[in-house]
């Protein structure tokens, strides 16, 4: 028998698939296409988290870009939508604006996956939330040998 799992706050870590920097990121959020309804910038995906009360219970999306996870933004909720081919999606509700975290390698993935709260990127500090980006591959490599 499966030993239950403790519930508690989960996040989901996705790829930024073709994004080239936070900044791009940001504006692709800020467009019309990226919103819903409310105004809140979504993630249609076709997948349905199973663990859908720990996520909205506090978690966020943690995004990779260009081979890092670079910033996150809290999920507000999960709506059902249907595509034009009638099947059932996942639009992840994020709240406006990202938070840039510490960056961390991640190698390339398909989908999202779980990422629970202790293996998560720290946030830069509120100082830190405007600095230029460091390249991608000079933030990877310092990130690698622990020094970011």
């Amino acid at each position: 028998m499966a030993q239950a799992r403790a519930s508690g706050i989960c996040h989901l870590l996705k790829l930024s698939a073709g994004t080239e920097s936070v900044e791009e990121l940001a504006r692709w959020q800020a467009s019309a296409r990226a919103k819903g309804a409310d105004g809140n910038p979504r993630h249609v995906t076709r997948m349905w988290p199973k663990r859908e009360a720990d996520i909205v219970a506090g978690g966020s999306i943690y995004w990779v870009i260009k081979g890092l996870i670079q910033c996150r933004q809290r999920v507000l909720r999960l709506d059902e939508v249907a595509g034009g081919d009638g099947v059932r999606r996942c639009a992840i509700v994020l709240e406006p604006g990202l938070i840039r975290v510490t960056p961390a390698p991640r190698r390339p993935f398909q989908g999202w996956r779980y990422l629970m709260p202790d293996d998560a990127p720290a946030d830069l500090p509120a100082s830190r939330q405007d600095e230029d980006a460091l390249p991608p591959e000079l933030a990877g490599a310092l990130a690698e040998i622990g020094v970011i």
